[in-house]
């Protein structure tokens, strides 16, 4: 037997149209212009779009060795330095310009060799992460990352999701999306299926749904028109001109080098001019010049920020928090308000069913009966916890068995604005009742003759720490299903009374947050008194408690003051959670938000830092930045510890950089005006510098002062500025200290004259990181890691020796005699004497100013919304120019 099988007749393949075309039309046009049915794409038409359009993203995390070589050598300073090197090559100068050439490519390598490693770092972090969405293809519902989406795939939205491309919306129920990161309006919009005129705003396409917004309310389901690059949101993204999501600490680098190099370059222009008027080699002063200002810029800063934050990935990785994006690690360390749902973080989140309290002298066994009855998913493993405490407890058995006659008709689930459910069933003899089960307040005003002494029972279970669920019911007439209009005229049979009891380190935990500065502040759907009983317990103070109900009745200014506080905020629905917490981003400062339902997607997205736990739902992880392996408040102080201790590291390097490179600037200058010679050769300060920064690098191992991790740090260039102006002076007495030892002592030609300084300033610059890394007395009081005090001492004793090696000759330097070394030594002493000395001063000067808190950013909101559409490979191809340009 021969059996024919036919294809389906080929489907156009989808035109390039935008989102004010799509929303324009009605739904079944847009379909049908895609080439689309209700049942979505076909595999093969995928594969084809996919190939068209590229990927649905808007940044890339490829480490990619081409753009990390160029950002290394994009500096015009160390361009003309080359330039001019290449030119003395062929004036006669060929070994100096060998020796730069050499120095200058050693640096570089140096460079990107670190960044290049951090960059693969961040590359393989990357491949963890994945954003999913509900797709139909080929009439089944299938979950698929967010960047295999193309043109014509039908899409289902629900809550807390966010939009993974440019939607026209086919059907919605009570859908309303936050535009926020686009609009700048708070206020969620509500959405339909209406057609609008062609020539409507972005903002007011209430037919569509925008990637990158996310969805307030109710669900839909949508046929996508644009991705990546070509959406509202891919060209704003695209328009922050890079692939990297920098964090404000990175920008303020960026600015304070930029403002280094502004400073370098009016200097070393001065001493090129000074050095020129004094007859010396125009050649040799301009190479001078360039390699003075070389030595200035720091340049091994990305490198430095980048190693560091790979480093602290992976010791994070292994204290079981897990980061999407490397950048995250500062935002951790920035927090100081942490709002956090109680239950599994302050409780230990195992649920037990305690026992059943009759209203009116009933039966106990009657309440737990009807409250089996109504539950959503009977017995389900991935139902509501209370109702799997319930379904699972040793007194529910023998009522089980009761319920086999019982028929469910219909059922109206639980949602957070009622907080209850209802379910319609028939019982053996054929009544049909309805019976609701839910928050104790809200199911209590739905009844009729409350039985006296009911709320005096209910308040007793509250006051003891007990989580309560209220049943009641009544006769049910109607075929239809029920609506929340029927969940009136209840009668009240009584509550079911659950117990999840504090964790036993709770109370521990909390107080590790406190001594990092960090104010926990506790949001629940749960009851006042319940979580204040629980917060109490674990001492976390006896502040204000405010209900949702209450919270409306407030303004956005009222409610910042009121956060001040107010420890617990009880019997909040989902868009209360995410106002509580933008109206606290609007305070400045590190807000992160802990949570792990559904119902906490929007408040995730809402926050500086969004933290979720590996067992938490889908909406909850793929909203969070930060991914906790355990749902522990010690594993977060863990991540809180890691991000301030990079950034105190990073800051000793900006430091030390800014106030040595400040103070060598002046010396130079200084010596160029009273020596007749070069007071050190060009390849000479390009060698110095190398071997400099070649010790730095250790910097990120080092450890920090528990004063440093008590509260966060935030970019501050004021600080920096003054503290470059207080001690670059203070580096340079000793260089001039040097200057006259070598030519009043010694006698030192300009051979020996440069090696003495080439060594003094090499052991001064690199020794002094042991001062500067501290506030305290170094060695006594806090000590240096390992790593970095080998790397420190190894380079000096390098710098110490090279003058009496064979090298010597061709780098210029000459052996220094016995006595300069014990000069040294009390040089450097006196130098770090004076170091401490001007630290006491300094730090006593600026303890009264204050840093003002960092506020809300929405370019930054939006640079993080931004990586979720995101992948580990080039975005752009053939087809889409456009998406080159992120790259």
């Amino acid at each position: 037997m021969t059996t024919r099988t036919t294809s389906a007749p080929a489907r156009p393949a989808a035109p390039d149209l935008d989102i004010a075309h799509a929303a324009a039309l009605p739904g079944a046009a847009v379909l049908a212009a895609l080439g689309v049915t209700p049942d979505g794409l076909a595999a093969g038409q995928v594969a084809e779009r996919s190939a068209r359009y590229g990927p649905n993203a808007v940044s890339s995390h490829r480490a990619r060795l081409v753009p990390v070589l160029w950002h290394q050598l994009r500096s015009p300073l160390l361009v003309l330095l080359m330039v001019a090197a290449i030119a003395s090559y062929f004036v006669g100068e060929r070994s100096d310009a060998v020796i730069i050439g050499v120095i200058v490519a050693v640096s570089v390598g140096l460079g990107f060799v670190n960044e290049y490693r951090a960059e693969k770092a961040a590359e393989a972090l990357h491949t963890q992460i994945r954003h999913e969405t509900v797709v139909r293809r080929d009439g089944h519902a299938v979950r698929v990352d967010v960047t295999a989406l193309v043109p014509g795939d039908v899409v289902e939205l629900k809550l807390g999701d966010v939009v993974p491309a440019d939607v026209r919306l086919l059907s919605v129920t009570g859908l309303e999306c936050d535009e926020s990161v686009l609009t700048g309006e708070s206020l969620p919009l509500e959405k339909d299926t209406s057609a609008v005129p062609e020539s409507t705003a972005l903002a007011e396409l209430s037919g569509c749904a925008l990637m990158g917004t996310v969805v307030h309310a109710g669900s839909a389901t949508g046929v996508v028109v644009s991705t990546g690059a070509r959406t509202g949101f891919g060209a704003i993204a695209a328009g922050l001109g890079t692939h990297q999501l920098d964090t404000e600490f990175q920008v303020g680098l960026r600015k304070f080098s930029m403002l280094l190099v502004y400073v370098a370059g009016a200097l070393t222009t001065s001493i090129f001019a000074v050095n020129v008027v004094l007859h010396k080699p125009i050649l040799d002063a301009l190479l001078f010049s360039l390699a003075i200002a070389v030595g200035i810029t720091p340049q091994l800063l990305p490198a430095v920020v980048s190693t560091s934050l790979a480093a602290g990935s992976r010791r994070m990785s292994r204290r079981k928090v897990l980061v999407k994006r490397l950048v995250c690690i500062e935002d951790l360390g920035n927090v100081d308000v942490l709002f956090t749902d109680k239950t599994g973080t302050l409780t230990l989140g195992r649920i037990d069913y305690m026992r059943a309290v009759p209203a009116g002298g009933g039966d106990a066994g009657e309440v737990l009966r009807w409250g089996l009855l109504c539950t959503e998913n009977t017995g389900s493993v991935g139902g509501n916890p209370l109702d799997q405490a319930l379904w699972g407890s040793p007194a529910s058995v023998a009522q089980r068995t009761a319920l086999a006659g019982y028929t469910t008709l219909g059922v109206l689930p639980f949602d957070h604005e009622r907080r209850m459910v209802s379910v319609v069933a028939g019982d053996p003899a054929g009544h049909t009742l309805l019976v609701t089960k839910g928050a104790p307040e809200t199911v209590l005003d739905r009844c009729t003759g409350v039985p006296p002494g009911a709320r005096q029972a209910l308040d007793a279970e509250f006051a003891a720490g007990n989580r309560v669920v209220a049943v009641a019911m009544r006769p049910f007439t109607g075929g239809k299903p029920p609506v929340p209009a029927d969940e009136q005229g209840l009668v009240l049979l009584g509550f079911l009374v659950f117990l999840d009891p504090p964790k036993h380190d709770a109370a521990r935990s909390l107080r590790r947050l406190a001594e990092l500065g960090i104010a926990v502040k506790v949001v629940t759907g749960d009851n006042s008194a319940v979580a204040a009983k629980v917060c109490h317990d674990l001492g976390l103070g006896d502040g204000a408690a405010l209900a949702g109900a209450d919270l409306d009745g407030l303004d956005d200014t009222q409610l910042a003051d009121a956060i001040t506080r107010t420890t617990v905020f009880a019997r909040v629905s989902p868009e209360q959670k995410a106002r509580i917490v933008r109206v606290q981003r609007i305070g400045g400062g590190g807000v992160a938000f802990l949570g792990d339902g559904v119902n906490d997607a929007l408040a995730l997205h809402a926050a500086d830092v969004g933290i979720s736990v590996d067992s938490a739902t889908d909406v909850a992880k793929d909203a969070a930045d930060v991914i906790l392996l355990e749902k522990d408040l010690d594993v977060l102080a863990d991540g809180v510890t890691e991000g301030r201790r990079i950034f105190a590291n990073t800051i000793k390097y900006v430091l030390m950089g800014t106030f040595s490179n400040f103070g060598n600037m002046f010396s130079a200058a200084g010596a160029s005006l009273f020596l007749t010679f070069l007071p050190m050769l060009p390849s000479q300060i390009l060698l110095n510098n190398l071997l400099y920064d070649t010790s730095q690098l250790a910097i990120p191992t080092d450890t920090v002062d528990e004063e440093q991790l008590r509260r966060p740090s935030h970019w501050d260039i004021g600080f920096i500025r003054r503290f470059m102006v207080f001690f670059g002076p203070l580096s340079s007495v000793f260089d001039f200290v040097t200057f006259g030892v070598m030519l009043w002592v010694f006698h030192s030609g300009p051979d020996q004259f440069r090696s003495g300084w080439f060594v003094e300033s090499l052991a001064t610059q690199t020794l002094v990181i042991f001062a500067i890394r501290t506030r305290r007395i170094p060695f006594f009081r806090s000590h240096p890691s390992l790593p970095l005090t080998l790397g420190a001492l190894g380079v000096v004793t390098v710098g110490a020796l090279l003058p009496a090696t064979p090298l010597a000759s061709a780098l210029g330097f000459s052996p220094l005699p016995g006595g300069f070394f014990a000069a040294l030594a009390g040089m450097v002493l006196g130098y770090l004497a004076l170091i401490e000395a001007g630290k006491r001063v300094f730090y006593r000067m600026v303890r009264t100013t204050t840093t003002a808190p960092r506020l809300a950013s929405p370019r930054r909101h939006l640079r993080r919304r931004a990586a979720y559409f995101s992948t580990a490979h080039p975005t752009g191809h053939a087809g889409t120019p456009s998406q080159r340009g992120l790259r």
